[in-house]
């Protein structure tokens, strides 16, 4: 099975999940003109509106986001062809014959490819039923295998024990996809966790992120890499919270969850104090602004030189600063701290202060 990549440059090597909403929306629209060929997005959206589809329509040329509309109604009003922009259609495995045949028209319509997602939690069947099921995908869409990417989707892994048993699921069914000549196959899963809620404030918090562990114990297989960005895959977790001001911010093997509650002051105050504690931080990056977009917005507010922003904000800057973080270890050319296909060595130890342990000595989760 080759990787997405196949150690070509122009093909993208990391296929983050994102929701389709205005602050992921922006982090893409802010990417470097060197990330947009290597990144390949699949947005999830819950929602149609004329918003979405401008910022869609807006993103930099050659991003070509996959889209997957199965939580909408199958109605005619939801196909992708309307939308009226380039995009690659996602198709499911269990989506109506109608909605199939709507997934084709938008295939041909733009890139004549396709992104079928297998979702481990949704999609449990044996070998032969699944191999039953892509065929009648490929038949009602008019698609054949080299035109598909296969998207394996292991959803929410939020513990040790969830990636223990993730990975032989995994496996079994990555033997299954090389009866299968596909375009790409990507392994993908969502670390972290729906609710942050129950975190310590006013202090950086380290969360282990295990949909990056799960992918370094599948390095042998040479898949490429895929996973939710800064949110959670746990449908609908990523609504309205505490509206505390809150950045999840991206380094090696974990996120640092800053929630600041701070009284006094003025709101922008409180989270340019939020800012100024990041950047003061061990793992801040040494090139700064510089790292992403994201940064940059970051130190300014450290600088107080803007205002606080808001929750889109605070996702569009940590969501930038992770896009940029994962490319730039999946293109780390020290293969000894580079997992995946290329080696299986781990990543070096995160510095700085991590959360409290749980008895066991496991690192903090939200609940």
């Amino acid at each position: 099975m080759v990787p997405a990549h196949g150690g070509r440059a122009a093909e993208p090597v990391y296929r983050p999940i994102l929701a389709g909403r205005r602050g992921e929306l922006e982090a893409l629209a802010h990417l470097d003109d060197a990330a947009v060929p290597l990144l390949a997005p699949v947005l999830d959206v819950c929602v149609v509106d004329p918003c979405t589809v401008d910022l869609v329509g807006r993103l930099p040329a050659g991003l070509l986001p996959a889209v997957d509309v199965s939580a909408l109604p199958d109605v005619p009003e939801s196909e992708l062809v309307r939308w009226g922009v380039p995009l690659v259609p996602v198709v499911g495995l269990a989506e109506s014959d109608r909605r199939l045949v709507a997934h084709g028209v938008a295939a041909r319509a733009y890139a004549r490819r396709a992104v079928v997602r297998l979702r481990t939690g949704q999609d449990r069947t044996g070998p032969d039923a699944t191999t039953t099921a892509v065929e009648r995908v490929w038949r009602l869409a008019r698609l054949v295998p080299e035109q598909c990417d296969l998207l394996v989707d292991a959803g929410d892994v939020c513990c040790p024990a969830d990636v223990r048993l993730a990975e032989p699921r995994i496996r079994r069914l990555l033997d299954w996809a090389r009866r299968h000549a596909w375009r790409s196959v990507t392994v993908a899963a969502g670390g972290m966790p729906p609710n942050l809620a129950r975190l310590p404030t006013d202090e950086p918090v380290r969360l282990d992120r295990f949909d990056w562990q799960l992918w370094q114990r599948l390095a042998d297989l040479g898949v490429g890499y895929g996973d939710y960005g800064v949110g959670s895959a746990v449908p609908g977790a990523d609504g309205p919270g505490d509206r505390l001001p809150t950045l999840r911010y991206t380094a090696d093997g974990a996120w640092w969850v800053y929630r600041w509650s701070r009284r006094g002051g003025r709101g922008d105050d409180r989270f340019a104090d939020l800012c100024r504690t990041l950047v003061a931080a061990p793992h801040w990056p040494t090139a700064g602004a510089a790292f992403s977009w994201g940064d940059h917005e970051i130190l300014r507010r450290a600088r107080r030189g803007a205002g606080a922003g808001s929750a889109s904000n605070w996702a569009a800057w940590s969501t930038s600063h992770h896009l940029a973080y994962v490319l730039g270890t999946l293109l780390r050319p020290d293969r000894g701290q580079r997992p995946g296909p290329w080696g299986a060595g781990q990543d070096a130890p995160e510095r700085g202060r991590s959360g409290r342990p749980h008895r066991g000595g496991e690192t903090r989760r939200a609940g």
